[in-house]
């Protein structure tokens, strides 16, 4: 390592007690750039809802803290909010900029405003990392010339593996299908649930809450267990025979990620980035917006093995180690390109 850092990463998502599921992709990378070496400081928005004052608060207690930490770069994670508050934070510190942008942020570009408000962020930042290449290519496309560093987030394999005991909570009979996410239309989840049906066996879990549950509560067979802990994840994902992730989009697809690492199959987006890490031996890749192509795939998932080695091999290239020791790597380029310039 070329010397440590003083980080200031800056957020708009964070977990809570509260929020357990809130940025909890976060906190592994936080853990491993310490690790590392590296002083690491959060700021944070660690709440769900509450009014858009609440990104002013967290430009202004940015700024507080590099005033006060005077980091050695602020690495913000989202293009907006959180990259205009961490834009904020590295002018007060004359510290270099490194923004993260993890999908919805992206999306979000195809409206003028936000895609004006984020064009200074982009512009000022000293390196833009993508979480897939896919999103890389979408981001490109609003600011063409703007240069992408590709790195996830990787998977905490001490966490998410075979030693992992299976929750006793499951409510259903074999085969077993998981969905873990947020219960909006993006995540498909509606389409999941009749695809499941059609299937006429096994049962479906859904770990995750959001405004399509009552579209899926009482269905037969299916069942919602609402937001649990990150490292209670590993637990359903042990438990389950398939886990999937159809979403009619996804930037990368960490749930997808962490199934293959708990060596289970996985059911994934073709739209997206799941088709830069999930290999045919790990799962199956499918047209979110096919139903019964959806369907086929849930039943010939079901019959792969299970665990799947194949799928935890893939996973292991994403270890989260590694992909921290990218970002940090990231991180010193930005900081000594500004001591040289």
């Amino acid at each position: 390592m070329a010397g440590a850092l003083r980080i200031l990463l800056v957020t708009q998502m964070w977990p809570t007690t509260a929020d357990p599921d809130l940025g909890s992709f976060l906190v592994p990378l936080v853990r491993e750039l310490r690790a590392l070496g590296h002083e690491v400081e959060v700021c944070a928005v660690a709440r769900r809802g509450g009014p858009p004052t609440k990104y002013l608060r967290l430009a202004v207690a940015a700024v507080r803290a590099a005033r006060r930490a005077r980091p050695d770069v602020v690495f913000a994670h989202f293009l907006f909010p959180a990259g205009a508050a961490g834009l904020a934070a590295a002018r007060a510190a004359r510290a270099p900029l490194v923004v993260m942008a993890h999908g919805q942020d992206v999306a979000n570009l195809d409206r003028a405003a936000l895609r004006a408000a984020t064009r200074p962020v982009v512009r000022y930042a000293a390196a833009v990392i993508a979480n897939s290449g896919w999103l890389a290519a979408r981001l490109q496309s609003h600011y063409p010339g703007l240069a992408c560093d590709v790195w996830d987030l990787g998977v905490d394999l001490r966490v998410f593996g075979a030693h992992v005991e299976p929750t006793r909570e499951w409510p259903g009979e074999r085969p077993r299908f998981l969905c873990v996410g947020s219960l909006i239309a993006r995540k498909n989840v509606v389409a999941l649930a009749e695809a499941f049906a059609a299937l006429r066996r096994g049962s479906l879990v859904f770990v995750g809450d959001g405004p399509l549950r009552a579209a899926l509560q009482g269905r037969p067979r299916v069942h919602l267990v609402g937001r649990v802990r990150h490292e209670d994840v590993a637990r359903w994902a042990a438990a389950a025979d398939v886990v999937c992730q159809p979403s009619l989009s996804e930037a990368f697809g960490q749930a997808t990620l962490e199934a293959m690492a708990m060596a289970r199959t996985v059911v994934a987006t073709t739209e997206g980035g799941p088709g830069e890490f999930v290999p045919p031996q790990a799962g199956l890749l499918v047209d979110p917006r096919d139903p019964h192509a959806l369907q086929a795939a849930l039943a010939r998932a079901a019959a792969m093995p299970r665990p799947n080695p194949a799928a935890r091999a893939a996973a292991m290239a994403h270890d989260v180690r590694r992909q921290a020791a990218g970002m940090a790597a990231v991180l010193q380029r930005a900081v000594s390109s500004q001591r040289t310039s």
